[in-house]
């Protein structure tokens, strides 16, 4: 308990006399440091730190020193002493804290600098094991936390970004309350995401499917001009597991990516990433979450001609996203029509001078294709929390897929069936994927009735044909993925009625028997899954 309250503190410059500085990211230290004791501020430092300061001529105290201790156990403890703490936590407007420190000739420290040990890079790099526990800091938090909560006069930094406003600072006197607030939020900030990785890798390590207590944490990208409406302010995280995709892609090209660029890209990859490149070239071309065009074939550039065309309309104004590097010929495909941003797993010089003559396209470039089948967790909130659930990350095979009906897929059929449950996987429900050659010809999202969205993909594919004056709709022939069962007969029937010749579903309605009759009636094949793909 407290033993008085502290008078509110000034929030004009507090001048630095005192800084203490552990930093395990060396980056711009030695400028810092200069500036510090250019400043006359008392540097005080551990080990390595004070070693690099001192290899630029600065002079520097060990901890050990003000300590008497050396540090000890491996380096596990270096600053967890009355001596450090009592220095940062004592409150200087408070007089029985000051003449504690005075009794113990202990001299206050007015600016901590520190960053953590690497944790999540180390876990980034393979650690495992002690080796991965060898990485979790405890002096660095417990420091950061008594200078972050005793803000009112110590100033604590916790990322080299922020040191140009401290040395700024100098210049008036010292860090003012604003700043020095700032700096103590982001330094409780960064502790907490430090311990949220922690906890997460514990959960993993113990096996806890939904631990008692769930932490996210994300360090932020960017900030962006608003998010899915111009009324709502927005920013960009990168965190969690590492995964290939949008938030560790690189801009080539083109203005900074919006909220829906953001959240439309990430679908796009999620979805062209079904395809190993190892198959065939792909394109998946979505449009406000969902795609209204995907296709495989030797190109890459046949496979964007292919996508578009399913629905060329919808296609204004998409995302497309490639599985393979995009090369110059698709690039120049591509920029006959308005995109709003290709990304892909690289670009050749030639394709990224291309689409550089068109400024209003991005182009991003990713360090690879997330894998579809690797394990991990989506969030979503909800009034008052957030469900917590694993990726849709189930893979189906042929071998996986149990015949119903009379009559057994024939081979370019069951590709297509295939090829059309990737897609449906990543529809937003209720989802109709109508497919054929390694295409999509018609998509039907998002309906309160699977029949509804039956009819819409039917109704896409006579687009599609009206669009390439084909003699019929690409939907006579055609397989169709539904993401769930058919509760009714007549969703399947409206497939039938529109051409389609094959089916792939989970299964598992009570009705079954019933939609399989109707499917032998109509002299159609079907394939039951086992397993759904819902996505809301």
């Amino acid at each position: 308990m407290a033993s008085a309250e502290p008078t509110p503190p000034d929030p004009g410059p507090r001048p630095i006399r005192r800084a203490l500085i552990s930093v395990s990211d060396k980056t711009g230290i030695a400028e810092l440091g200069r500036a510090l004791a250019d400043a006359g501020i008392e540097l005080v430092s551990t080990g390595g730190t004070a070693a690099a300061l001192r290899a630029e001529g600065l002079t520097v105290h060990e901890v050990a020193d003000l300590t008497g201790y050396p540090e000890m156990l491996g380096g596990r403890v270096k600053t967890l002493h009355p001596v450090i703490h009592g220095a940062l936590l004592a409150r200087r407007e408070v007089p029985g804290d000051m003449a504690k420190l005075a009794e113990h000739e202990i001299a206050p420290i007015d600016l901590l600098v520190v960053n953590l040990y690497p944790f999540e890079a180390a876990l980034a790099g393979g650690a495992e094991g002690q080796d991965a526990i060898e990485m979790i800091d405890i002096g660095g938090p417990a420091l950061i936390r008594a200078a972050a909560k005793n803000h009112a006069a110590v100033a604590v930094i916790t990322d080299p970004q922020d040191y140009p406003a401290l040395t700024e600072s100098l210049r008036d006197g010292g860090p003012d309350l604003a700043l020095r607030r700032s700096l103590a939020q982001t330094a409780f900030a960064r502790v907490a995401a430090y311990d949220a990785a922690i906890a997460g890798w514990m959960a993993k390590v113990t096996g806890a499917e939904a631990p008692r207590h769930h932490m996210l944490a994300g360090k932020r990208v960017s900030s962006l001009r608003y998010g899915e409406n111009p009324h709502q302010s927005a920013a960009f995280y990168r965190g969690g597991p590492a995964r290939p995709g949008v938030a560790t892609a690189t801009l080539l090209q083109g203005k900074a990516l919006s909220y829906n660029n953001i959240a439309d890209a990430d679908a796009a990859v999620e979805l062209v990433a079904e395809f190993a490149p190892a198959d065939k070239a792909a394109c998946a071309i979505i449009k406000h979450a969902n795609p209204c065009g995907v296709a495989t074939a030797s190109t890459l550039a046949e496979a964007y001609r292919n996508a578009r065309d399913c629905d060329r309309q919808s296609a204004f104004g998409g995302i497309v996203a490639l599985n393979l590097p995009l090369d110059e010929g698709t690039a120049r495909i591509i920029a006959t029509s308005f995109t709003e941003l290709v990304i892909a797993p690289g670009a050749s010089k030639e394709a990224a001078e291309l689409l550089a003559r068109r400024p209003d396209l991005r182009l991003l470039t990713l360090a690879g294709l997330p894998d579809p089948t690797a394990p991990g967790q989506v969030m979503r909130q909800v009034a008052g929390g957030f469900l917590l659930q694993d990726r849709d990350a189930v893979a189906t095979t042929p071998d996986s897929l149990r015949v119903v009906t009379q009559r057994p897929p024939e081979a370019d059929e069951l590709a297509d069936l295939l090829f059309a449950w990737r897609v449906a996987k990543h529809v937003k429900s209720n989802a109709i994927v109508f497919a054929q050659g390694g295409r999509t010809v018609g998509i039907g999202a998002g309906q309160m009735s699977r029949v509804d969205s039956t009819r819409i993909a039917a109704r896409k594919a006579a687009d599609m044909a009206e669009t390439l004056a084909m003699a019929e709709s690409p939907a006579q022939g055609a397989a169709v993925a539904s993401d769930a069962f058919f509760p009714f007969a007549d969703g399947l029937m409206a497939a039938a009625d529109a051409g389609a010749r094959a089916i792939i579903q989970p299964g598992g309605s009570k009705r079954d028997d019933e939609v399989i009759a109707a499917a032998d009636a109509a002299g159609l094949a079907m394939v039951f899954t086992g397993h759904r793909h819902f996505r809301h």
